[in-house]
């Protein structure tokens, strides 16, 4: 009869011991799952025929930008604008600055940006995939994009814009268009052209 209370007692610690495990890989599941739910947005681009990643900008291509639009005005879009500095900063210049992103987080970030701060209000961002997005309202195209999808990205700006409308492009050139302007240098260069057909 002396080994009952001490098999008793092993009993009692492994059910508290069991009960704080179940805690602890619930936890640590719950963890996992919501670390997942917010990252998808963000890894998601990879699985993408193009990969289009979210790189901000930096400060020195918000300067490039804020020259190559200098002097102009009317309504302005951000293709692929991320947490929606190009259109914030095109807004502030007074331009009629919209911004279309893939990523939803990214959408309602900027949403939410432009509703508290009352200089940004009049933005607007939508979640569409740019290759059916209709550019031909704007006079003003602002793009980050990557090396691969440039080529069609020129297509689509000959097939839609208006003559006339200054097409920014940072980090990599249009492969055919001549620009009228290049800014900077390395990973902050901009490069300006006018559509002219």
């Amino acid at each position: 009869m002396e080994f009952e209370p001490n098999l008793d007692s092993k009993i009692q610690k492994t059910s508290k011991l069991s009960q704080f495990g179940k805690a602890l890989i619930y936890t640590t599941g719950g963890l996992a799952v919501g670390v997942s739910i917010i990252c998808i947005p963000f890894v998601s681009p990879a699985f993408r025929k193009v990969c289009l990643p979210y790189v901000p900008a930096t400060t020195d291509q918000l300067a490039g930008v804020t020259a190559a639009l200098k002097g102009r005005s009317g309504r302005l879009l951000d293709i692929g604008s991320g947490d929606g500095r190009i259109v914030f900063t095109a807004a502030k210049l007074g331009f009629k600055a919209d911004g279309v992103e893939l990523n939803p987080v990214l959408v309602y970030f900027s949403r939410v940006s432009a509703l508290i701060n009352r200089q940004h209000r009049e933005t607007k961002f939508y979640r569409q995939n740019l290759w059916k997005f209709n550019l031909t309202p704007y006079n003003n195209i602002v793009i980050f994009g990557v090396e691969q999808m440039m080529k069609d990205f020129e297509k689509k700006i000959l097939l839609e814009v208006k003559d006339g409308t200054v097409v920014v492009a940072c980090r990599f050139p249009l492969p055919n268009m001549i620009p009228i302007e290049t800014i900077g240098h390395g990973v902050d260069t901009i490069w300006k052209y006018v559509v002219k057909r």
